[in-house]
């Protein structure tokens, strides 16, 4: 559309009231990237010396629960699967220093970034799956299950502390946005036995999950479910690598940390398509 018939559209619309303001947000809509199908990924078979054996999700969590009394989400997640392959296959898991993975704990030493359950979970594919496009792929099918879900669900035999939370869903995969909203749902403070209760079982969750997509991609039948974020799709349209702004890159929840404000809502899209790409 030229500038100029846009410049009218936009005249005649907004003097048409909120009905034409509708009418033109919709008819400027920025064009989203295609949506990913689920879809099958074939397991990469090529020997390594760190080589996987099935194990029990609901085993492997429990453990992980365990283990956050010991050195927090990242370390509950990493050291019971390397735990648990030591057992069942040997070195080199039994070797490995796992204690290398408390540096995750809050966020990566208490900053608030990345929820050190994913860091755990994305180590652990970096070690066993050498080929970087199914690394990913599995990367960002459990950051965005993460994102998407409510936790925590996991409801151990025996509690470190006897409190069972409401669960809440992050919307984010930072540590400090996802303990933000379980606290803003809850009513509890950040620093309270039952929000560590809460990171603890999520812990647990995360421990799971992983093993779960473990076992089916090393099975060969693993399956992609959660590889879109309508969210990210509609921002990135504009900001991202082919959009006219070309600004911003990633796949994680934009909104968790960036609010539309009114005037973005209503004619951000108008003002996109008048721009010229960079």
């Amino acid at each position: 559309m030229k500038r100029r018939n846009a410049i009218k559209l936009v005249a005649g619309t907004i003097a048409a009231g909120a009905a034409g303001v509708t009418i033109l947000t919709q008819a400027f809509k920025p064009e989203k990237g295609p949506a990913i199908s689920p879809k099958k990924v074939e397991a990469n078979t090529a020997e390594t010396e760190w080589n996987y054996t099935i194990l029990d999700p609901a085993t492997t969590a429990a453990h992980a629960y365990e283990n956050f009394n010991i050195g927090s989400c990242m370390y509950g997640v990493f050291s019971s699967i390397i735990a648990q392959l030591g057992e069942k296959i040997g070195a080199p898991y039994t070797s490995f220093p796992v204690h290398m993975m408390k540096y995750g704990h809050g966020g990566i030493g208490g900053t608030g970034t990345i929820c050190g359950s994913l860091n755990g979970a994305t180590a652990i594919f970096g070690l066993l799956i050498d080929d970087k496009k199914i690394r990913d792929i599995l990367t960002s099918e459990i950051l965005c299950w993460y994102e998407m879900n409510p936790f925590p669900t996991f409801k151990p035999v025996e509690p470190t502390f006897d409190f069972t939370p409401n669960t809440s869903i992050s919307e984010s995969v930072l540590c400090h946005a996802s303990a933000a909203k379980w606290v803003k749902k809850t009513g509890y403070r950040i620093d309270s036995k039952e929000r560590v209760e809460r990171c603890r079982r999520l812990t647990a969750d995360v421990t799971a999950h992983t093993v779960e997509m473990l076992n089916s991609y090393f099975d060969n039948t693993f399956v992609t479910h959660y590889q879109n974020n309508e969210t990210v799709n509609e921002c990135m349209a504009c900001h991202g690598g082919h959009g006219k702004l070309g600004n911003s890159t990633g796949k994680m929840n934009c909104t968790s940390c960036h609010d539309k404000t009114v005037g973005h809502s209503l004619f951000g899209d108008v003002h996109y398509q008048m721009m010229d790409k960079k």
